[in-house]
């Protein structure tokens, strides 16, 4: 089978539709999808959808870092209490965003509600799934104190260079998140790729967001995995079925199932 290991499926872009999304990619073998949290907005909505799908759909809670503001402490109260008394699967998604302007001026508030929730993470021993946005330098600072043998996790939706792509294979236990962009006609990801071995990569959407190349422009959902699963093949001229197990293999080792 295949493992998305991000999706939003519970945003509102699905009410329509999220019972044949669902069973969508379930038909294309995408059988596990992994549901991070965005902020205390979203966790109704995420724990009902993980509840009406709970073979296929799986939660993870966390406070998005562009949803840092002057009420992050509030907020990290919520995630926590979540956390502690809930079957999480994982904390996330978390980390650093300074696409936007508004973000930049949390950033102190960012690094924080990071640092605390990687620390929760370890303290429940459970992976974290790490957002990085023009921000690498900072997550990395953050990390080499932080990092120690209980911390694994994904960085999702990597878009970094050969030498941030090393540096992350470093810690020992963290995993690159690969979705939509690689199939991009302008990505440099395929000649980064070539030189991470596959034991390091697992697949997601990031649905309904950066859909892959032939659905660019849409709404994207899990079941369209299998367009970057068969550009990976490409990039480590393997077969499809060899990207499905080992990718899932990488999954697996990452949410334990």
């Amino acid at each position: 089978m295949f493992v998305d290991t991000h999706t939003h499926l519970y945003l509102e872009q699905f009410d329509k539709d999220r019972e044949i999304v669902i069973k969508r990619a379930i038909d294309n073998n995408v059988k596990k999808m992994f549901l991070p949290n965005v902020d205390s907005s979203t966790i109704e909505r995420l724990k009902e959808t993980t509840s009406l799908y709970k073979n296929n759909c799986f939660p993870l809670m966390g406070l998005h870092p562009s949803s840092v503001d002057e009420n992050y402490q509030t907020e990290l109260e919520i995630i926590e209490t979540e956390l502690k008394s809930g079957k999480y699967y994982g904390v996330g998604e978390i980390g650093i965003d300074l696409y936007w302007e508004k973000n930049k001026n949390f950033l102190n508030e960012q690094k924080d509600t990071f640092i605390r929730q990687i620390r929760i993470a370890k303290e429940l021993k459970l992976p974290v799934v790490i957002h990085v946005r023009k921000a690498f330098n900072d997550i990395f600072n953050i990390l080499d104190k932080e990092n120690d043998y209980n911390l694994t996790g994904i960085f999702h939706c990597f878009s970094g260079n050969n030498n941030e792509a090393e540096k992350i294979i470093s810690y020992g236990d963290f995993k690159l998140g690969i979705g939509g962009v690689l199939t991009y006609k302008n990505s440099k990801l395929p000649e980064i790729l070539k030189n991470i071995a596959l034991k390091y990569i697992v697949l997601e959407t990031d649905s309904p967001f950066l859909p892959p190349v032939p659905h660019r422009g849409e709404r994207n959902e899990s079941s369209y995995i299998v367009y970057v699963a068969d550009v990976l093949a490409k990039v480590y001229n393997i077969s499809l079925n060899e990207i499905e197990k080992i990718t899932t293999e990488n999954a697996a080792e990452i949410f334990h199932f």
